[in-house]
């Protein structure tokens, strides 16, 4: 690129979309979507002092500007003059720090705190008084930072598996959770992406005849406030703060403590492992809804710049069929732009081979609900780029006609509620009801036969003649079967409960579903010493280990790509069946 081009002050062509181009001098443009701002500034924090510089251009609804000095470690934030009417849906402040949406790396990892709020808050994170006022608090200095990488990293001639989706066997696993008691691993490196990169990990998982691990959200997060308010974190991860950069509290002390840098390098390192292992990487990736959940939540990023560009929103009113208290608008231009700019830098440039899809129905959705030839639906499935990786739906949210599974289209796989269900049905509550009742006759023959053949029920809609609109016929591997996975109750639980004992955790029991299909085979929980002691509990134990392998050899057979259950097995039982603090607001079981 010709020097010469960043000394214009009228450059010939302005940047089609959001982000930050620079070149090994740190000369270059930056843009970014906020259609109704009156202004923008971009501001590069050095030595503790901020330097702004408002952005002069505005074309497409994008504030864009040539910049210098955005060389790798440099610090920067957006601040965004606006319209300020909440009942509108307008959070103009700017006051506050934003981050850059398209932001690579972050500064830290922050608890959610009052000066991220637009509005004024009390000390429970609650709006003061009936009318928001903007908030006089300056959130720069407590603020998350976007940060500069490089793009620069070793891959060492990196070969991904490229796995046939009929020979998949999917591993969903948390990142922290699986590896930060594993005894194999040194210290510092439990329950961080370098533990899971480390052979004692990438061994394991091959011995188990996994092909691909699912890796729970590591996008950069942020907790809810309810959680905050009650001393609680969101341990899940889905909570995102950022669709770019990786979450740093993942990632070693070593790697936090010399910036995002390393600590993008660490997660490309841990990619690396797991393919040299022959094992895919899909993430879980949350594009429904953000960390600044509904119409009192924080303002982080996008609704600082132009909520109304991001939201779904209804006269001022922040639709919600997520859970969340908001919903990310799949309708929108600009958030088409954002999530497949974020699939295409985490193939290309992260080297992942593909995604589970957090609450897919909602990025199916417009003004008439959901629609299998949605626009970002179809943009996914034809894009080059992404027609080549994996692609997996969780194929429901909570609004209405929220229920879609089946119904999306190829090459999405999606996970299967009713295989969950049915087979749940047949090994462990039929059989309850049959031990209770006397009822000796096997029920739930058909719907297991169904589910074991690949749920053809759901998949392939019958008559190609006749189809239901947006049913297509599919191959069997299309049915993501499980029976257990981060929701609800693990393995271990279903046959322990018929109750969920959610108590721990501040909820007081009313988080999670109560349709768990669960038999605890005569005891709830573990038993208490009795008169026969010992081998009383060793004959419920074997029991119910029965009943789990039940479960997992009719996963194992049935047609369908299988995912296997955390907790069912792991190299520190200790860490499979430890019970997180809290995951969000709808946990859906």
């Amino acid at each position: 690129m010709q020097a010469d081009r960043f000394d214009r002050a009228t450059p010939p062509l302005a940047p089609t979309s959001p982000g930050l181009v620079v070149d090994e001098l740190g000369r270059g443009t930056f843009a970014v979507a906020a259609p109704r701002a009156t202004a923008v500034d971009l501001c590069v924090r050095s030595s503790g002092a901020e330097r702004r510089q408002r952005l002069r251009h505005f074309d497409g609804g994008l504030r864009w500007d040539h910049v210098t000095g955005m060389l790798p470690g440099t610090q920067y934030g957006l601040r965004v003059e606006g319209p300020w009417d909440p009942g509108a849906g307008l959070f103009g402040n700017p006051r506050q720090l934003l981050l850059d949406p398209t932001a690579r790396g972050i500064s830290h990892a922050s608890p959610l705190l009052s000066s991220f709020f637009p509005f004024e808050v009390d000390s429970m994170l609650e709006a003061v008084g009936p009318a928001a006022e903007p908030s006089p608090v300056d959130s720069g200095p407590e603020a998350v930072w976007s940060v500069v990488v490089r793009d620069d990293f070793d891959w060492q001639d990196d070969l991904r598996p490229l796995v046939d989706w009929d020979a998949t066997v999917l591993y969903e696993l948390h990142v922290k959770g699986f590896t930060r008691l594993h005894p194999a691993l040194p210290a510092p490196l439990r329950g961080t992406y370098a533990g899971l990169g480390h052979p004692a990990i990438t061994g394991y998982l091959r011995e188990l005849g996994v092909t691909s691990v699912e890796l729970l959200p590591i996008h950069a997060a942020m907790d809810e406030p309810h959680l905050t308010r009650l001393g609680l974190t969101n341990y899940w991860g889905y909570s995102s703060l950022s669709f770019f950069a990786p979450e740093p509290s993942l990632a070693t002390a070593a790697a936090q403590r010399a910036g995002a840098q390393a600590v993008l390098d660490e997660v490309r390192t841990m990619i690396r492992s797991l393919h040299a292992a022959g094992l895919e990487v899909i993430l879980d990736v949350v594009y429904n809804h953000t960390a600044e959940g509904g119409a009192e939540g924080p303002s982080l990023s996008l609704r600082g710049l132009d909520n109304l560009a991001y939201y779904a929103m209804d006269h001022g009113s922040f639709q919600d069929v997520t859970g969340t208290g908001g919903t990310l608008d799949a309708t929108s231009v600009h958030v088409v732009d954002l999530v497949l700019g974020s699939l295409r830098y985490w193939v290309q440039e992260m080297h992942v081979d593909g995604f589970r899809f957090d609450l897919a129905a909602t990025l199916g959705r417009d003004a008439g609900g959901f629609r299998p030839d949605h626009p970002l639906l179809r943009a996914i499935v034809t894009d080059p780029v992404l027609r080549g990786v994996k692609l997996i739906a969780e194929p429901w949210d909570v609004g209405t006609g929220g229920w879609q599974t089946g119904g999306f289209p190829p090459p999405f796989a999606e996970w299967n509620d009713a295989f969950r269900d049915d087979v749940r049905s047949f090994w462990l509550s039929d059989r309850a009801h049959r031990e209770r009742s006397g009822d000796r006759a096997v029920g739930g023959v058909r719907d297991l036969a169904t589910r074991l053949a690949g749920s053809s029920d759901l998949f392939t809609g019958g008559d190609p003649e006749h189809l239901p609109q947006g049913r297509s016929l599919r191959s069997p591997w299309a049915s993501v079967n499980y029976v257990s996975a981060h929701d609800g109750f693990t393995l271990h639980d279903l046959t322990a409960y018929e109750e969920k004992h959610n108590e721990a955790n501040g909820e007081e029991n009313r988080d999670g579903t109560g349709n768990n299909r669960s038999w605890n085979h005569g005891v709830e929980g573990e038993p208490e010493d009795g008169p026969e002691g010992g081998a009383a509990r060793e004959s419920l134990r074997r029991e119910r280990l029965r009943t789990q392998r039940a479960l997992l050899a009719t996963l194992i057979l049935a047609s369908g790509t299988p995912c296997s259950p955390p907790g069912t097995r792991s190299p520190a039982p200790s860490a499979a069946t430890t019970t997180p603090t809290a995951r969000t607001t709808r946990s859906r079981g």
